[in-house]
């Protein structure tokens, strides 16, 4: 979750505001939204701010799943070359085993999607389906 103009916050001076909450930017896509909507009461669904590339920066996220005992992770989103990128090498480090899932993940930089795609499978081990 991001505050726009947040002098604080690296991602100012790289890019646009984005992931604002209250905004479309900050909207579950398509047929995601209602599907966590109907898992409300779900101990087992959480969504939580991200404020960093990775989802493990400075979120309880590693320790929810270790909670659980998950140490397979399922990875969806964008960008593929930059937050999906940044999560899937904080997961590796961490020693999650990885799925990217190549039709769900998307970036907007010209020859990012290849090289990362590349870079999941060859550097992180990683399935990429």
């Amino acid at each position: 979750m991001h505050t726009p103009n947040d002098p604080f916050h690296p991602e100012t001076k790289l890019f646009p505001p984005h992931n604002v909450r209250d905004t479309w930017g900050r909207e579950l896509y398509g047929q995601l939204e209602p599907w966590y909507r109907s898992q409300a009461d779900n101990d087992k669904v959480i969504q939580f701010d991200k404020t960093r590339y990775s989802s493990f920066a400075g979120t309880p996220f590693d320790l929810l799943l270790r909670e659980r005992k998950i140490d397979h992770l399922h990875l969806v989103g964008v960008c593929t070359d930059i937050c999906v990128l940044h999560t899937a090498v904080d997961a590796y480090n961490l020693n999650y085993d990885l799925t990217i899932h190549q039709d769900a993940v998307a970036t907007f930089k010209p020859g990012g999607q290849e090289w990362a795609l590349d870079h999941f499978k060859t550097v992180l081990g990683a399935s990429v389906v």
